[in-house]
């Protein structure tokens, strides 16, 4: 009775709190029997009790006007019911994706089996927002004598509105795009809609979005004929979009939202910044590829860890005497060959000094530089000659009128770094990584942190 009174209540909630809604998600339900409107509520409420938390219980939401009315519209024929269950949400995106999956884990309404589909969640506020746009240049034109120079404020929301507006439907997957991803040189391709609505707000209209994790055919064939800037958000589906993209599409920068945020919550400050930061697409492939191998290399450390201790069993093999006689066996010829002239070697660690100083010294640059994207390059006393971001280090590096000895920098070494080293005389080339070099020339020395070992 007590599920029956609330889904009931839950039903007959005014439509007033739509007004605070920002999204709805919409679902399918099918149930193997004849069930009604409360049933199907009362199964909703019963099911994802303390499935979620405290939190996101959907009574606790509901009686706070987080969870409107939960609208249930069912038939039944054949011995089977079918509608539709639409709920109201004014959490926010994530929050409201979590209660939409939840939805899916209902397998029982009454006595009768049932399955639940979340088909989409929409955004009432794009609805909302082209009322506001619609009603403002209504009211605006009317009131177009009584505008003022003081009106500067109205003005810009009137362009802001046009920009808005300025979305365009391109290609056969009907993407989000600016009005000038056709006719201009170079794009942007950023998540989705939102972002390319961000942009357009800031002036760039040369964005397309990809509209999810798998990269439609479209953006496939305009990064064939552009210069194309991936523009992803700062989290893990950011970096999961700009892989799928470095795999199946010839992208050639790739910038990235600030650590946590989104492109459509970035000032018109941070959004340039980021443009201006973009990296080239093989440095970013480069570093993906360090961040795999540390990931594998990690997963692999684990099961090696209890191997460590059967290691005593080879040890006894080793024991036997036969086995330990042969080595004495082979030191007898080592023995006469011992002329005076080869313990003379220890003469050599003079020399070893001024490598491992040298050595040290890139070390020290190499640690200061890591995580920064950024290079050094060095005379032949290793001092800074200048300090310049990765994405020019080519650039500058070819134009360079100073002497250049060393190249430190935090990327992947590619082969047309290798060229303009060779070709500027460059004698130390050192690296993140080294990439896919086919060609190393032999007066120029190619290392790695890990040649460089522990700083």
């Amino acid at each position: 009775m007590g599920y029956l009174m609330e889904t009931e209540e839950a039903i007959d909630m005014s439509k007033g709190d739509l007004g605070t809604t920002k999204y709805v998600i919409h679902s399918k339900i099918e149930a193997n029997g004849i069930v009604d409107k409360p049933d199907v509520v009362g199964a909703i409420f019963g099911q994802t009790e303390g499935l979620l938390g405290n939190e996101l219980d959907l009574r606790e939401l509901q009686k706070t006007g987080r969870i409107g009315r939960i609208e249930v519209n069912i038939e039944s024929k054949g011995g089977k019911s079918r509608g539709v269950v639409n709920v109201p949400s004014s959490l926010d995106k994530v929050e409201t994706a979590i209660l939409a999956s939840a939805l899916e884990t209902i397998d029982r309404v009454g006595p009768c089996e049932a399955n639940i589909v979340v088909e989409g969640i929409e955004d009432v506020r794009i609805s909302k927002r082209r009322k506001v746009i619609d009603r403002a240049k209504n009211i605006l034109m009317t009131m177009v004598e009584e505008i003022t120079p003081d009106s500067l404020e109205i003005t810009e929301e009137v362009k802001e509105s046009i920009r808005l507006q300025e979305i365009r439907k391109y290609g056969s997957d009907q993407l989000p795009a600016g009005p000038n991803v056709e006719d201009s040189d170079a794009i942007i391709v950023v998540e989705g809609r939102a972002d390319v609505l961000a942009l357009l707000r800031n002036g760039i209209k040369n964005a397309v979005a990809v509209e999810g994790t798998s990269v439609p055919q479209t953006i496939v064939e305009l990064c064939k004929k552009k210069t194309v800037t991936a523009f992803t958000d700062g989290d893990r589906g950011g970096e999961l979009i700009v892989r799928e993209l470095l795999q199946v599409a010839e992208v050639d920068f790739v910038a990235r939202a600030p650590e946590g945020k989104e492109v459509e919550e970035l000032t018109k400050k941070e959004i340039f910044k980021a443009l201006r930061n973009k990296i080239p697409a093989e440095q970013v492939m480069g570093l993906m590829a360090i961040k795999r191998e540390a990931a594998e290399g990690r997963e692999a450390r684990g099961p090696r860890e209890p191997a460590r201790e059967p290691t005593r069993e080879p040890r006894e093999v080793r024991e036997p005497r036969e086995a330990r006689e042969q080595p004495r066996e082979v030191r007898e010829p080592v023995e006469a060959r011992e002329p005076r002239a080869a313990i003379q070697p220890p003469q050599q660690p003079p020399q070893p000094p001024q490598k491992n100083e040298k050595i040290e010294k890139f070390k020290k640059f190499f640690a200061d530089l890591t995580g920064t994207l950024k290079a050094y390059l060095l005379d032949q006393e290793a001092n800074v000659i200048k300090e310049v971001a990765v994405r020019d280090l080519a650039m500058a590096l070819k134009n360079s009128k100073e002497k250049v000895s060393v190249v430190i920098f935090d990327g992947v070494v590619t082969q047309r770094l290798v060229e303009i080293a060779s070709e500027k005389q460059v004698e130390y080339l050192i690296g993140a990584k080294v990439g896919n070099v086919s060609k190393k020339p032999a007066d120029l020395r190619l290392l790695t942190a890990a040649d460089l070992g522990p700083a």
